[in-house]
């Protein structure tokens, strides 16, 4: 088996539960294979036959769909540990499109390799299930936040979501971002056109709630922007107490 400390899948999984070996060399079968995506490819597209799912290794990813009228929503972002077309398992055509915001690899599985984990896992199974509920769940306070919240607001809420997932594979992450995501995609995960995104950026400079330099973000007042959007941290903890053993 290949080095484990390589598996952002297992690091992350790991962060919630003790994965023994059967359900590690389990997970690393899913990243036997590597493909190399440059920014901006696409990985593929809305009703495309999804036979495979991917896990992210390298870079920042997202899906999307575009609208009649040509204009794009991102629907999520994508990093590394992440399982890029879980949300379409159900289906036999994928209901996005999937891009590369940056240089990056991903390792395509064969949906069908899920069948061993499913069967002789049941714990790895069950935190899979929760996963995919919580970010159900995290669907939901992004629309909140699309719907009922100031550019600024959902500027914050953005930057309070990418930071708490991203601390789930970085324990050393303090309030800073690597921000890969440039300001017109920004605008198209938050409904903003990339004017007013730089626009309530800037202020959110002038006031020392943030600040930039090249493509790190900090957060300076972490704090006071979860003040300002009443952010719950849904990736911190899961219920795992019903688990089977």
């Amino acid at each position: 088996m290949s080095d484990d400390s390589q598996s952002c899948l297992v690091e992350k999984l790991s962060y919630y539960i003790d994965i023994d070996d059967t359900a590690e060399d389990q997970l690393a079968s899913l990243e036997e294979h590597e493909r190399g995506y440059h920014r901006h490819q696409e990985v593929y597209s809305e009703g495309d036959e999804l036979k495979y799912l991917y896990v992210v290794k390298e870079g920042w990813f997202y899906s999307y769909t575009d609208m009649p009228d040509g204009r794009r929503q991102i629907v999520r972002v994508l990093h590394p540990g992440d399982i890029i077309g879980f949300p379409d398992i159900a289906f036999t055509e994928a209901t996005c499109n999937v891009r590369a915001s940056e240089d990056g690899c991903l390792c395509p599985f064969p949906k069908r390799k899920l069948d061993a984990i499913f069967k002789e896992s049941p714990k790895l199974t069950a935190l899979m299930f929760s996963i995919a509920n919580r970010d159900h769940a995290c669907v939901i306070d992004t629309l909140r936040a699309m719907g009922r919240m100031s550019a600024r607001e959902r500027l914050s809420y953005f930057f309070l979501d990418l930071i708490s997932r991203l601390r789930i594979t970085n324990k050393q992450m303090t309030d800073m971002i690597r921000m890969p995501m440039n300001q017109h995609e920004m605008g198209d995960a938050l409904g903003l056109t990339h004017t007013y995104v730089s626009k309530t950026i800037r202020e959110m400079e002038d006031e020392g709630l943030i600040s930039r330099d090249g493509d790190t973000l900090t957060l300076e007042q972490e704090d006071r922007l979860k003040s300002m959007v009443d952010f719950s941290d849904r990736y911190a903890k899961l219920d795992t107490s019903w688990f089977p053993k």
